[in-house]
């Protein structure tokens, strides 16, 4: 729920400025949105997060981001996904495989996946709540077509890097490399560990990471782009890629992962993971994506 359906919502004032809270927005930001009263906003932060008033603990930010989304599937000619698009008002174009960022909406091909009429679905570049619901139309059109997924598919996630620096780059490398077994731990089998040749783990180069003295060195670390973050897009394209996930059209889904990353880059702006575990996540993500995560890991148990 984004900050205006909380608004429009029949609502205590104490639950909306508790949810708006939650979102990431600041005790100042709320208040402005409620009334102006900083002080109520102030207890009702106080009494759900006590552990956190005058605290240095890590604050969620409101998802503002430019991003980037490249879906995989198969079952449907691309004429045909690109005509439901356009006609559901999506910009989109079917074209021929290529790596340029477009103003649009395009459906390529892609010879990795395996099945019938494969394709690959690239966004423009989107941004924060307004990309986030041009997302969710895309999605609705590609279930409503019923298109497939299979272990060949995946779905990855671009953040533009162009102010992001060369430490918080190694915080968030050295940061998904030490959560990757819990975050694996919410992806199938065939995204875990070094099982796919297409998203390999970031475990053994640590060392490289924290020797390199620029962004373009820490590219340079990592001989192609089939890591689960792939900093060859820095150079293409001044992006940090997050190639894990498994494919999907679900936006639940991809909606929930995106804005994970967005916490784990935000937190890895000015600090590094100490414990790898699954609980660790708590720290820095709301409590709906928190558990959101857990009841994912709940049903790829193994």
């Amino acid at each position: 729920m984004n900050t205006q359906a909380i608004l429009n919502e029949n609502l205590s004032k104490t639950e909306k400025i508790r949810r708006l809270l939650e979102l990431g927005l600041t005790r100042r930001e709320v208040a402005d949105l409620t009334g102006g009263n900083y002080g109520f906003v102030q207890n009702v932060f106080a009494k759900y997060w006590p552990e956190r008033v005058n605290s240095k603990e890590f604050r969620l930010m409101p998802f503002t981001r430019k991003f980037g989304v490249e879906i995989e599937g198969y079952g449907v000619a691309m004429s045909v996904l690109a005509e439901a698009l356009q006609n559901a008002g999506i910009r989109c174009y079917a074209e021929g495989y290529n790596h340029y960022t477009k103003s649009y909406w395009k459906i390529i091909t892609d010879a990795s996946l395996s099945g019938q009429n494969t394709f690959e679905v690239v966004s423009p570049i989107l941004e924060g709540q307004a990309g986030l619901d041009e997302l969710k139309k895309v999605c609705e059109v590609l279930e409503a077509l019923n298109v497939k997924i299979n272990k060949s598919c995946g779905m990855h996630i671009h953040f533009d890097a162009a102010n992001i620096g060369l430490q918080q780059t190694k915080n968030i490398l050295l940061n998904y490399s030490k959560l990757e077994e819990a975050i694996d731990s919410f992806m199938p089998q065939s995204r875990r560990g070094n099982s796919n040749t297409y998203c390999k783990s970031l475990r053994g180069y640590e060392a490289r990471v924290e020797n390199a003295t620029s962004i373009e060195n820490i590219a340079e670390q990592f001989s192609q782009r089939y890591f689960k973050v792939n900093m060859q897009a820095y150079e293409r394209h001044k992006t940090i890629e997050f190639r894990q996930h498994s494919g999907t059209v679900e936006f639940s889904k991809i909606s929930n992962w995106v804005i994970f990353l967005h916490n784990l880059v935000e937190y890895s702006k000015t600090k590094k993971v100490e414990n790898g575990t699954f609980e660790t996540l708590k720290k820095f993500n709301q409590n709906e994506v928190y558990n959101y995560l857990i009841t994912r890991q709940n049903q790829l148990a193994a």
